[in-house]
């Protein structure tokens, strides 16, 4: 800690901000409760609390009621092994999500959809297209193809303003599971970019992936969709345990 000359608040937020720049803290790490901190630095409550609140309105943290106060990162970062909501991730970094969708209509499966969704040709789908915002800044664009037959009425949802992912858990009692995934560098195409606010040809990630998981009591291909990824909005890791 610094030297007792200058307000203790604003030495506590300097000792974490270099925890953060050093990466002790890394981004979507949960820094230690108030009560710790109190006790490792011999600071009071207020002391913490105004170090906090200055390093969230600061952009250094970012806090989840009831769960604690997290590292923010300057780009969203998604584990590619996780199966996650792009509402929920928005969230999780304390900004505020929004969708704008384009397109929302039945469709039938070609030979390609029909393949990845275990549906014969011709089946209904749902063709769902949005855009993923924050604080309304577009973060992703995606192109997504569902079964109508495991959800029926899917089609009448609002998903300007619903979470896909959780209208598929809580009204259709999907439990997600694994996915297969594809991960690539493309230049975009004018539409795409227009959506994104972003220059034509300018390089995106194109995430691919097929999701599996249980419905109808049954472990079936729910989802099929591809997602243009902005560059300079989001950061990929994945994240590995050891084998036994």
């Amino acid at each position: 800690m610094e030297e007792e000359r200058i307000p203790k608040y604003f030495a506590l937020k300097k000792e974490l901000i270099q925890k953060i720049e050093e990466e002790e803290f890394i981004p979507d790490d949960l820094i230690p409760s108030e009560r710790e901190l109190m006790e490792q630095y011999q600071v009071s409550r207020i002391t913490v609390r105004r170090a906090i609140d200055e390093l969230v309105t600061g952009g250094y943290l970012y806090k989840v009621q009831g769960k604690g106060t997290y590292v923010k990162s300057d780009a969203y970062s998604q584990n590619l092994f996780a199966i996650t909501s792009c509402t929920d991730d928005v969230r999780r970094l304390g900004r505020n999500p929004s969708k704008k969708v384009t397109v929302c209509e039945i469709v039938q499966a070609d030979t390609k959809r029909a393949r990845l969704l275990h549906v014969a040709v011709g089946d209904e789908l749902l063709w769902l297209e949005r855009v993923t915002m924050a604080d309304g800044e577009p973060l992703n664009y995606t192109i997504t193809y569902l079964p109508r037959k495991l959800f029926p009425g899917i089609e009448t949802y609002d998903f300007n303003t619903q979470s896909l992912y959780e209208v598929l858990q809580k009204k259709y009692g999907v439990k997600f599971i694994k996915s297969r995934r594809t991960i690539e560098a493309v230049l975009t195409e004018e539409e795409i970019a227009e959506y994104l606010d972003i220059d034509e040809q300018m390089p995106v990630i194109l995430f691919g992936s097929t999701t599996y998981g249980i419905v109808q009591g049954k472990e079936l291909p729910i989802e099929s969709f591809k997602c243009y990824y902005r560059t300079d909005q989001y950061k990929f890791y994945l994240e590995e345990g050891t084998s036994r």
